[in-house]
C-alpha cells in the first residue's frame, strides 16, 4: 500500500528512482546542433559578450541609475515624468559594477540588473561554446527550472523596484 503525501504516491515514486539509480545506463550523446541553432547560440552569445563588455567599459554613475547616458542615450522618461524610478532604473549601471567585480555596487544599483548580469556571464561562453562545438556543451535545464529562474528575476525585479519607490 502507497503512502499519499499531497496526493502522490511516495513508496511508488521512491521505488522507481531506487530501480532506475540500481542499473548502470549508458548518458546518451546529445544530438548535434542543426546550423540554424548554432547561428542563433552563437549570435546570442555574442550579443551577451558584447554587452557584458560595454557594461564593463562604461564607469558605474555614483547616483545608482544613467550609466546608459554615457552611450547617448536619454535619461529615464519615467523619472523625468513622475519622479520615481522605473523598474529598470540602475540596470546598466549594475552590470557595469559587476563587470567590474564590485557585486555590492551592483546590488545597490538594481539587484534584478546584478541577478540578470550573473546569468549573462553563465549564458553567453555556454551559448558560444556550444555553438563553436555543435553540440550542448552543457545539459539544458528542464521547463521547471526555466520557468523557476523566469520567475526568481521577475519577482526580484518587482521586489527591488517597489522597494525603491518607498524609500
Amino acid at each position: 500500500m502507497n503512502l499519499v503525501l499531497l496526493g502522490l504516491p511516495v513508496f511508488g515514486i521512491v521505488r522507481a528512482r531506487l530501480k532506475s539509480n540500481s542499473v548502470m545506463t549508458e548518458v546518451p550523446t546529445p544530438r548535434p546542433l542543426r546550423w540554424y541553432e548554432r547561428l542563433l547560440l552563437g549570435t546570442g552569445g555574442l550579443i551577451l559578450a558584447v554587452l557584458l563588455g560595454t557594461a564593463a567599459w562604461l564607469t558605474p554613475s555614483a547616483r545608482g541609475m544613467g550609466t546608459h547616458q554615457q552611450l547617448g542615450l536619454p535619461p529615464c522618461t519615467m523619472v523625468q515624468l513622475t519622479g520615481m524610478r522605473c523598474p529598470s532604473c540602475g540596470m546598466t549601471t549594475s552590470w557595469s559594477y559587476l563587470m567590474k567585480g564590485n557585486v555590492v555596487g551592483s546590488l545597490k544599483a538594481n539587484s534584478a540588473g546584478c541577478l540578470m548580469g550573473l546569468i549573462a556571464l553563465v549564458l553567453s561562453p555556454w551559448f558560444m561554446s556550444s555553438a563553436i562545438v555543435g553540440r550542448m556543451t552543457v545539459r539544458v535545464p528542464g521547463d521547471a527550472v526555466l520557468i523557476t529562474i523566469t520567475m526568481l528575476v521577475v519577482a526580484v525585479t518587482l521586489v527591488d523596484w517597489l522597494y525603491r519607490i518607498n524609500l
